[in-house]
């Protein structure tokens, strides 16, 4: 019979994990793979019932090194990965149990995401698509940040106008967001070292990343929300670029 457990990475991730808990509640499985917190996450996770597993925290700055651990810690046969910070629709638990009685040859499924800056969710940063649900035989993650995991089998999309079976990804604070930018651009570096970058580079990309964002997808017409998400993509961009030319000279 197929089942579906409910993976989900943490690290010090106790603000919204109760939330995304109650949204799981109705799979067959919940793993909670946590590397080593230092506040409440895992005594909130056994709290929900959750299966919780240990990954060694030791120097990695995101979760993507733990990833491919926590889908084979799972006892089903198809997996659906949510992050600490993301809530599951009732439209989506019941589309995904439809969907493994019926899946033909697919073996993953693109699932859109809608995400929240300062309350607002931007039309800009939708349908945002994230690989998170496909059969755990054969399924290996990369061990850099902003990876899509390698499926053993076709991949498909939910439609983009199904709204209604989109994660919720819940808005992080200024200070969550800058702690992750120092991290996950060290995770980024790792992944395109020896990337040339040069003056017109470290000029061009970033602004080319806020205008894309408040200009052209129209981040402008929200305000404050708008602004900030603009401004934080083209300061990843900035970030990443920074420390790359850093390696480049040898600093």
């Amino acid at each position: 019979m197929n089942k579906i457990s409910v993976v989900i990475n943490t690290y010090n991730a106790s603000k919204y994990l109760a939330q995304v808990l109650e949204t799981a509640k109705s799979f067959d499985e919940i793993v909670v793979c946590d590397m080593e917190s230092t506040d409440d996450t895992v005594a909130i996770a056994k709290a929900h019932g959750a299966k919780v597993v240990t990954f060694p925290k030791a120097n990695h700055k995101s979760a993507e090194p733990a990833r491919t651990f926590a889908i084979q810690s799972a006892s089903s046969n198809w997996v659906l990965v949510v992050d600490a910070d993301e809530l599951i629709p009732q439209a989506l638990h019941d589309y995904l149990y439809k969907f493994i009685e019926n899946n033909g040859d697919i073996m993953g499924l693109y699932i859109p995401r809608k995400n929240h800056t300062m309350g607002v969710c931007l039309p800009s940063s939708y349908p945002d698509y994230q690989l998170r649900f496909f059969i755990k035989e054969g399924t290996v993650w990369p061990p850099y940040v902003h990876t899509f995991p390698t499926v053993n089998g076709k991949l498909d999309h939910i439609p983009e106008k199904r709204k209604d079976l989109a994660f919720v990804h819940l808005d992080d604070s200024t200070r969550a967001t800058l702690v992750r930018l120092n991290n996950y651009t060290d995770n980024e570096v790792e992944k395109r070292a020896g990337t040339k970058v040069t003056l017109f580079k470290m000029f061009a990309s970033p602004t080319m990343r806020f205008i894309k964002l408040y200009f052209l997808k129209g981040g402008f017409r929200y305000g404050i929300a708008g602004y900030v998400q603009a401004m934080r993509s083209a300061q990843y961009k900035f970030t990443v670029l920074c420390k790359l030319y850093e390696k480049q000279i040898g600093l």
